[in-house]
């Protein structure tokens, strides 16, 4: 029983890395297909390939996920929870995509890892939560807001006299790296966050000793679940973040990718933070499009996606506690 439950738990959180994969990819190269400097085949292909390399490039996102948010109970309660807070995020994850919403799957997996440990017995570390997931959670998004009008402000200043028509082609070239950079970075925490809760599961049924280990079979799994949920692509939400939000020209969106990238490898190597790409490369996107003027940004669509965000932790958490109390009702 407690190796199907495994099992369960595996498939589960490799579905999950599908859909982020299918989900966020939109917001790595939702920029770099509304300037044009990328055709969408070419960019989810781009995109799909960086995920994956982007997988291999670190440990320490992982690492946070398995040991400092929770500490589920040992067997099948403990693969009860795991599989429920994984439900809970894979809902609110189709609901999002469905409705178009770029909202956050990193906060509905953490959503959904919070909302089955309350409703269960595990243990939640609210030190970890407090300076892995909240602080960086409000902290990363002002950080790309401001970053990225600052870099674009720079743009503007250094190609001041530059000949207009030169500029946008050489920065709708600079958009395949940018993007290539932002896609990477994608899958640096992204396969991560996967990668740290199948590591949890192995502990919590006995098949590992300890959380500080990435089998490299979960690595490769998780990574082409990712890689593949990328190609599947998420046109709807790129047509949000790429042109509902502001309109982007080369310069902008590759100070946003730019910027976003650089944020998001900060978090994964100096504090090992699990970052949302979605809020950073939306405030990424907001700051760099502000430059040319605060009216141009389509401030209504903004605070839909705001609204989004706070929605996702607590209706991710819901759907998982539900679940927790529901599986342990019928299975325990």
């Amino acid at each position: 029983m407690e190796t199907f439950s495994l099992l369960v738990v595996i498939a589960a959180a490799l579905f999950f890395t599908y859909t982020n994969g299918f989900h966020d990819s939109a917001h790595a190269i939702a920029t770099s297909i509304s300037t044009r400097a990328l055709t969408p085949r070419i960019a989810l292909a781009l995109a799909a390939f960086m995920n994956l390399a982007g997988a291999f490039l670190g440990t320490g996102v992982a690492r946070t996920v398995s040991e400092d948010l929770i500490e589920p109970p040992t067997g099948d309660e403990g693969m009860i929870l795991l599989f429920a807070a994984l439900l809970g995020a894979i809902a609110w994850n189709l609901v999002a995509w469905a409705l178009a919403l770029p909202s956050s799957s990193t906060h509905a997996l953490f959503g959904g890892l919070a909302g089955a440990a309350l409703a269960g017995t595990a243990t939640v570390r609210w030190d970890g939560v407090l300076t892995k997931v909240v602080v960086p959670m409000v902290l990363a998004p002002v950080i790309g807001l401001v970053a990225g009008y600052l870099l674009m402000v720079a743009i503007l200043w250094v190609f001041r006299r530059a000949d207009p028509r030169r500029a946008q082609r050489h920065f709708r070239m600079a958009q395949t790296l940018s993007a290539a950079a932002m896609s990477l970075g994608h899958g640096l925490q992204d396969a991560q966050k996967t990668m740290g809760v199948v590591v949890l599961a192995l502990v919590v049924a006995d098949a590992q000793d300890d959380t500080g280990t990435i089998p490299l079979w979960v690595t490769v799994s998780c990574a082409l679940a990712l890689s593949l949920g990328t190609y599947a692509g998420g046109r709807r939400i790129m047509r949000t973040l790429g042109r509902r939000i502001i309109e982007p020209d080369p310069p902008r969106g590759f100070a946003a990718e730019a910027t976003a990238a650089s944020v998001l490898y900060a978090a994964s190597y100096v504090c090992y933070a699990p970052l949302s790409t979605t809020h950073v490369i939306t405030a990424a996107t907001l700051g760099s499009g502000a430059t040319r003027s605060v009216r141009v940004v389509r401030w209504g669509v903004a605070r839909n996606i705001v609204a989004g965000w706070v929605v996702t932790v607590p209706a991710a958490a819901a759907v998982a506690a539900v679940g927790n109390v529901t599986l342990r009702f019928l299975f325990t």
